[in-house]
């Protein structure tokens, strides 16, 4: 791999690092409860909002009024986003004249925003309006993605509080997170895009004829404020077809490392949100230190995948080394502004959270460097994983970390303070079975299933991996697509929609419930049998369960598909 290719990697982890205290310390300011910057600005317009909405902000709630809060407003939007959708053809902002959207996409589309999954089975240049896209998906990018950070929030005020009931109030969290911390930093990167070349307009198509005398529409519209939310809500839902690798929404590799940072800078910030309301730091840099290695690795071996290329090509005689005129590696699907190690960075920090956002075609990657999005988003991303449900995951799997590590010592696991115990291990174990249960599911019927093993257009290995890749993302709630696969069928709509709804409220209502068992809990103070997890040795044993759950649970589907191919 070139020098050019390490520099930008470099350049993305070590932004990670400087922004992560930065923008940490500053979220746990907006969540703790206390004075916050900005306040001034922001408290005159939150209580405009909570008069609007009926709210009392000092009023908070028990787990289960939080739950029930969480999925009434996600039921709400889906409902509003569907019927925007099917009406879209009678309302205005319509410069393209496109009609209203058929039920069954707009039924999939309407959960995969309000999931924070972002799945596309449309083209949106060409099926969306201009209202659709802001008033519908974007603010569902927003929307979305406060949910996570509140769920987030609650589960942390679960960990830290003692002998309480309540674990905050879900309307404030909602507010407070959109209005202080998403808007504002997608206000600014929207600038920051239009400034390098992002499209920003209300046109519709524009008809250009070319010197060959042929006639293209190019397409026109709101991209650079929804790309900016795309990527910082970890949303990945793009307004163009194409994505990230069209250069109306992704010009330059300017733009390409930008966008690859944002993704990352509020699930990784988080980590340090949550050592900060916890009191003890070390316990935040041992969340971040096992994403952070969970998220370079992947990288690195993505990147190395595509930077050698196909053996078999430069048996065949072609030149896949770097060249003045050659880029190198395996170009195959690749956007030649961004190269293979470009994809590499990219695909593996798109899969390690739940934005699902692409800069070249998945399906066109080497078979292990494919096998890296697709194992990923089988660790429930956690790598560091969606904004707010990146750390809630992990520190699930924490709580399972701290529970084998008591069995170990042979006495009741504790965690800040707090016992773990059989109640809190149920909601362990189901909030980890949920979505592989989906997953496999769906994708060993669409297998066998006549209708739906039709609509794989590669048969084989890397059928079957186009097929478990699908539904490992909409379950995951990343929203990337491997490609090859049809996936317009009523089957594999409403398959995907339902995964798409395990795997996002079938793991926050467990979520909320270990909150809600956590926080009646008194403290214990540490003992010389109390196991240490602010070490290198509980980040290690943590990285190791992660492994170990989700490689006992996928391997066989990763030996069918990726594996398999490869070795052939």
């Amino acid at each position: 791999m070139t020098f050019p290719a390490w520099g930008q990697f470099a350049l993305v982890a070590v932004a990670l690092v400087v922004a992560t205290p930065l923008l940490g310390s500053y979220m746990a300011k907006v969540f703790g409860g206390g004075a916050a910057p900005g306040d001034r600005l922001f408290l005159p317009v939150e209580r405009a909002v909570y008069r609007v909405a009926g709210v009392d902000p000092e009023r908070e709630q028990r787990w289960s009024a939080y739950a029930f809060a969480t999925l009434a407003f996600s039921v709400v939007s889906v409902l509003l986003l569907y019927l925007l959708q099917r009406l879209q053809g009678h309302l205005p902002l319509d410069p393209t004249g496109v009609k209203g959207v058929s039920p069954s996409v707009a039924f999939n589309t309407a959960v995969s925003f309000t999931t924070n999954t972002n799945w596309q089975s449309y083209a949106g240049e060409s099926t969306m309006s201009h209202l659709t896209q802001m008033a519908g998906l974007a603010v569902q990018n927003f929307a979305s993605a406060a949910v996570g950070m509140a769920v987030a929030i609650a589960l942390v005020r679960g960990l830290v509080r003692a002998r309480g009931g309540t674990i905050g109030n879900f309307w404030v969290d909602l507010v407070r997170g959109t209005l202080r911390i998403l808007v504002p930093l997608s206000f600014v990167f929207a600038l920051v895009f239009v400034s390098q070349g992002v499209i920003q307009n209300l046109h519709g198509f524009t008809t250009a004829h070319t010197v060959t005398h042929q006639v293209q529409h190019i397409p026109g519209g709101p991209f650079a404020s929804q790309e900016s939310i795309k990527e910082i809500g970890t949303n990945g839902g793009g307004p163009l077809n194409a994505n990230s690798a069209h250069p109306f929404e992704n010009p330059n590799a300017i733009t390409n490392v930008l966008q690859i940072f944002l993704l990352l800078l509020i699930p990784f910030a988080l980590t340090y949100t949550f050592g900060k309301m916890a009191g003890d730091q070390r316990q935040g840099w041992v969340v971040f230190a096992v994403m952070f290695v969970l998220w370079a690795g992947a990288a690195g071996f993505a990147m190395t995948q595509e930077t050698a290329g196909n053996p078999h090509l430069t048996t065949a005689g072609a030149a896949q080394h770097v060249s003045a005129t050659n880029p190198g590696g395996n170009l195959e699907g690749k956007e030649t502004r961004f190269g293979s190690a470009g994809c590499g960075l990219y695909a593996a920090s798109t899969t390690g959270t739940s934005t699902g956002a692409v800069d070249c075609a998945h399906d066109s990657m080497t078979p292990l460097g494919g096998a890296v999005p697709l194992a990923n988003m089988m660790l429930g991303e956690v790598s560091p994983g969606g904004v707010g449900s990146g750390l809630y995951g992990m520190l699930v799997f924490v709580l399972l970390g701290v529970f084998i590590a008591g069995l170990m010592v042979g006495r009741t696991p504790e965690y800040l303070g707090k016992k773990i115990q059989a109640g809190e291990v149920k909601l362990v174990v189901l909030y980890i079975l949920f979505v592989p249960l989906v997953v496999l599911g769906f994708a060993g019927a669409s297998a066998v299933i006549g209708s739906a093993r039709h609509a794989i257009l590669n048969p084989g290995q890397h059928g079957f991996t186009e097929i478990v890749y699908a539904f490992t993302s909409a379950g995951n709630n990343n929203g990337s697509a491997f490609g090859g696969l049809t996936v317009t069928s009523t089957w594999y709509q409403v398959t995907l929609a339902l995964a798409m709804l395990v795997g996002r409220f079938f793991l926050i209502v467990p979520t909320l419930g270990i909150a809600g068992s956590l926080v009646r809990k008194q403290k214990v103070p540490a003992s010389a049998g109390t196991f240490p997890t602010g070490t290198p040795l509980f980040a290690g044993l943590l990285g190791g369960v992660v492994l170990i759950v989700v490689g006992l649970t996928y391997f066989p589907a990763l030996a069918l598909g990726p594996i398999v191919e490869r070795l052939a």
